[in-house]
């Protein structure tokens, strides 16, 4: 069993930043598929940002050029830097990896860290 632990989230004024963290267990962390997505109250969960096993990142529409997501392997960890925060971005935010298992891939989510964005 995969532990998905999500930190960092918090309440932002409009304009702000916050780097949320997530720690995925596992010896073969890098072959991990990894990605963000988010929930409104009220919406669907949806994609915000992922991470394949080399590197390459993809990003929701809605976040590109304002949020990183970036991976250390080292530290079994991916990280989702947002700037310039709205209100909009407010929502649950669940890590997910995708990991290889007996020839098919396993999903994994976190509990979810809370992001409040607010003047």
């Amino acid at each position: 069993q995969v532990q998905i632990v999500e930190s960092g989230g918090g309440l932002v004024q409009p304009g702000g930043s916050l780097r949320l963290s997530c720690a995925a267990s596992g010896s073969i962390f890098s072959m991990y598929n990894l990605a963000w997505y988010r929930q409104a109250p009220g919406k669907q969960r949806e994609f915000i940002a992922d991470i394949n096993a080399g590197g390459t990142p993809s990003y929701a529409d809605s976040v590109k050029g304002r949020f990183t997501i970036t991976r250390d392997n080292t530290k079994n960890t991916v990280y989702l830097q947002m700037v310039n925060l709205k209100p909009e971005d407010t929502a649950v935010y669940y890590c997910n990896a995708e990991i290889p298992h007996s020839g098919t891939w396993a999903a994994y989510w976190g509990q979810g860290t809370q992001v409040t964005v607010s003047s």
